[in-house]
């Protein structure tokens, strides 16, 4: 008796605690859901010039701006490349380049993607507008080889180096529209598709493991009360 009083207790107790962990994760799950509705919100809202305040506000990540000044210079070395993925394309490279705008110095503005065997052609050196989207990604883990500095070729895309490496302030602007002038890249805009949302995916695994706790409960009450006694 002993015994099936601690399976029972015991297969109880481990139940409740997997189907509290799989209700927790619906309840993330719909934090989660309501996060990303705000984030794809706050991109698509209207444009705002860049200035100083946008910069200190508390939305200001994913807030959709303009800027006006001009590429700071068209040469080989003056950018530097991301690598990343497109799927059914493959690698590809994000190019980043250094933009003086008329009013807030020099910013990082990434132009889009590039196949990554595809020649890398002069941007306009005349004034520009540009549209994007201010952003700054946590892409580094200790995972993430270190900058190749003599080919420009980054891993994950690292506001901070990537400032110090091209002079710039530590400000991102991503296009997410393309120029009238062509940039020979193709814009890769932000968007809240890149924002892991697994918690539909971690509640099902809770809650099958809850299940099959269940039954395997189940199974040794039922083999103990079987069980003939010596």
């Amino acid at each position: 008796m002993n015994r099936i009083l601690f399976f029972l207790i015991f297969g109880l107790s481990g139940a409740a605690i997997l189907i509290g962990l799989g209700v927790w994760q619906v309840q993330r799950l719909g934090w989660k859901q309501d996060v990303l509705a705000q984030i794809e919100s706050r991109v698509a809202a209207a444009p705002v010039p860049l200035s100083a305040p946008a910069l200190t506000a508390p939305a200001a990540r994913y807030m959709p701006v303009t800027v006006q000044g001009r590429f700071r210079d068209s040469h080989a070395d003056d950018h530097l490349r991301a690598l990343a993925s497109r799927r059914n394309i493959g690698a590809v490279y994000r190019i980043i380049r250094p933009f003086q705008t008329e009013n807030m110095g020099l910013i990082l503005v990434d132009t889009g993607w590039l196949r990554s065997d595809a020649p890398l052609e002069a941007v306009p050196l005349g004034p520009i507008q540009l549209t994007g989207n201010l952003d700054r990604p946590n892409e580094i883990d200790k995972f993430t080889p270190s900058p190749e500095a003599d080919s420009n070729v980054l891993f994950a895309r690292d506001v901070d180096y990537m400032a110090e490496r091209l002079g710039t302030q530590p400000v991102m602007v991503v296009l997410r529209d393309m120029p009238q002038t062509d940039l020979g890249v193709t814009p890769w805009p932000v968007d809240a598709g890149n924002i892991p949302n697994n918690h539909l995916q971690y509640a099902l695994t809770w809650f099958s493991l809850a299940f099959i706790w269940v039954v395997m409960t189940a199974y040794f009450l039922t083999r103990g009360l079987r069980a003939k006694p010596e």
